[in-house]
């Protein structure tokens, strides 16, 4: 098999299931990272049906032992050339309630910005001992203006995208390229528990199309759409006392997340 060896987290379901497919498609060998063991075979049978070769790694991306190992065995079958870093979860306060709880703020953290981390640093020195391969990160437009409704959620973002900003710059160094995922609504298990107006929303598939034409070409920012991201760029030049006040009046409700923070 001739295709890329590509390492993907959080591809169970949504943009990471349908990317795992999307690069079967191109006879890619897959290592496939997530939590839910069936989910992860299920998506494993699609690779392979897609013409690619799947691997499963059942772990958690906030165990940091657990993800050194898991990448160990990935690599066993060969150098990387693409890892994307996608695990991550939503959550908000609900209506009546000022914050989410401390738990949940935490494990956000934990799997949003310290996860993608700790899938990224065992992988790294290889790909800087070759001087090649890429470095995805998943953020999303929410990262680039905080929204009331989902606080935690959006802080990850927005410190994940200026982690990959910088490491991008840093990693030409080394010959490695870093791209910045920036999604807007795409129809996925996680979208689908929040309750907002969900404009331009694409499917899973279709956000796989445009993340895998981007990363082939190693585009520095893949955001889609387009018009979503240069508006919320350009509203962040906007008084902020103005924003807010547009803002609030844009209602959403995202349920607060059952994760938890970890011992």
């Amino acid at each position: 098999m001739n295709g890329k060896h590509v390492l993907i987290t959080g591809a169970s379901s949504g943009i990471g299931r349908a990317l795992a497919v999307r690069y079967a498609q191109e006879g890619a060998r897959l290592e496939l990272f997530g939590r839910n063991e069936a989910r992860l075979r299920e998506a494993a049978r699609a690779c392979r049906a897609a013409g690619g070769a799947a691997e499963i790694h059942v772990a958690d991306v906030r165990d940091r032992e657990a993800m050194r190992a898991a990448v160990a065995r990935a690599l066993e079958a060969g150098p990387l050339d693409v890892v994307v870093a996608n695990a991550g979860v939503a959550s908000g306060p609900a209506p009546d309630q000022p914050l989410e709880s401390e738990e949940s703020v935490r494990a956000i953290f934990s799997i949003n910005l310290f996860g993608q981390l700790s899938t990224i640093e065992p992988t790294l020195p290889s790909l800087v001992a070759r001087r090649s391969g890429l470095v995805a990160f998943v953020g999303s437009m929410m990262g680039l203006r905080a929204l009331h409704f989902s606080p935690t959620y959006c802080a990850s973002k927005a410190a994940l995208h200026s982690y990959a900003t910088s490491l991008r710059a840093k990693l030409s160094l080394y010959g490695v390229d870093v791209s910045l995922i920036v999604p807007g609504w795409v129809d996925t298990p996680m979208s689908q528990q929040t309750t907002a107006w969900k404009a331009s929303m694409i499917t899973d598939a279709e956000a796989a199309e445009i993340v895998w034409r981007g990363l082939e070409k190693r585009r520095p920012v893949i955001a889609f759409p387009r018009y979503m991201y240069w508006a919320l760029r350009i509203i962040e030049l906007l008084p902020p006392r103005l924003v807010d006040f547009f803002v609030l009046r844009f209602s959403a409700n995202v349920p607060e997340t059952i994760e938890r923070e970890t011992a």
